[in-house]
């Protein structure tokens, strides 16, 4: 409902802009996914670039060659361990390089091999839940939240437009 004081254009136009606006933060994202906010800890920039590059090159070593994503156990601890490193420089390198936090960066490349599985023949068997525990998801609701957050569209869907072509 849009309520106007007097008859300025210019107020009517406010009123309109306004009332738009709310109606934008109202609506219910699907999965309950949030919106992105930036978050300015002042640790991250204090990391030597030198050691941020040697940390982000040893990051994609264990997450991504060696498929540590897979593992649904696989946490942030973990990894710095594995590393010789604390999670305060580990979290400060994966939000300065890769721009998401730590469970951001194992859904991003779990959800990417999902849909390579979702589209291969070979896998067509497999059901959603398998294909889900397979590249490390706990739990289903994990892997929908996470496939709907980066493609926008659900497991199920992506199949089925994939299964046509």
């Amino acid at each position: 409902m849009i309520i106007c004081v007097g008859i300025n254009a210019k107020n009517l136009n406010l009123d309109i802009i306004m009332t738009n606006s709310v109606d934008k933060k109202n609506k219910r994202k699907p999965y309950n996914i949030k919106d992105r906010k930036d978050k300015d800890a002042a640790y991250r920039t204090l990391i030597r670039p030198e050691l941020a590059d040697e940390l982000y090159d040893k990051i994609l070593t264990k997450i991504v060659v060696q498929k540590k994503y897979r593992d649904p156990n696989y946490s942030a601890k973990e990894l710095a361990n594995d590393l010789d490193t604390n999670t305060r420089y580990l979290s400060a390198v994966v939000n300065s390089r890769f721009g998401m936090n730590y469970s951001n960066l194992l859904n991003e490349y779990r959800v990417k091999e999902a849909l390579h599985l979702l589209k291969d023949k070979r896998y067509a068997d497999l059901t959603i839940e398998q294909i889900s525990a397979k590249v490390g998801f706990a739990n289903r609701q994990s892997f929908y939240a996470a496939f709907y957050k980066n493609k926008g569209e659900t497991p199920n869907d992506y199949r089925k437009r994939h299964e046509q072509k």
